[in-house]
C-alpha cells in the first residue's frame, strides 16, 4: 500500500489533484468537487490535531470502527458510495479553488510530519502505527480522486 508520507506518492496525490478542475464531476456519490477537496481535509486534519470530534463513539459504533479498522489501510480500494462518517459530511457548497489551496497545503504538512514516528491515536479507529497513518491517508485521499475521474 503507498504512504502519504512517501515521496513520490506525495507528488502523485498532487499531481491528481491539480488534474481537477472547479467543473470535474464525481463518477459516484452526491458531493460536487469543492465539497470533496473539503471533505478529505479532515482525516489530514484528525492526524494533525487540528480536528476534535465533539461526539465520542459509543460502545457499538467503537465495535463497528474496530471491524472496519483493517480496510482504513490495505490494499483493497474502497468501493464507490461507502457511507461517510456523520461528523464528516458535506452537504453545503464549498469554493473549489478555497478548498484546493486548503487541502494542498495539509498534505504538504502531513508530509512535513514523515520522520515523526510516534502518533496520537485516532479519536474514532484508536492506535495506528506510523506505516498505517501514511497508508490510510493515501487512501482516503486515492478513494476521492478516483471518485472524480483523477
Amino acid at each position: 500500500m503507498k504512504s502519504l508520507f512517501d515521496t513520490e506518492t506525495h507528488s502523485e496525490i498532487l499531481s491528481r489533484i491539480d488534474k481537477l478542475t472547479d467543473s470535474s464531476k464525481g463518477q459516484w456519490g452526491k458531493m460536487e468537487v469543492g465539497q470533496m477537496l473539503y471533505h478529505c481535509q479532515f482525516p489530514l486534519k484528525i492526524a494533525l490535531k487540528r480536528y476534535n470530534f465533539t461526539k465520542k463513539p459509543n460502545p457499538f459504533m467503537k465495535l463497528l470502527f474496530k471491524s472496519f479498522k483493517k480496510n482504513m489501510y490495505n490494499d483493497k480500494t474502497w468501493k464507490p458510495n461507502l457511507p461517510t462518517a456523520k461528523g464528516l459530511r458535506v452537504t453545503v457548497p464549498k469554493v473549489y479553488a478555497e478548498e484546493k489551496g486548503k487541502l494542498i497545503d495539509l498534505i504538504n504538512d502531513f508530509y512535513k510530519e514523515r520522520s515523526r514516528k510516534s502518533w496520537d491515536p485516532h479519536p474514532m479507529f484508536g492506535h495506528f502505527t506510523y506505516d498505517q497513518w501514511g497508508q490510510m491517508q493515501y487512501k482516503h485521499l486515492d478513494h476521492h480522486l478516483r471518485q472524480f475521474g483523477v
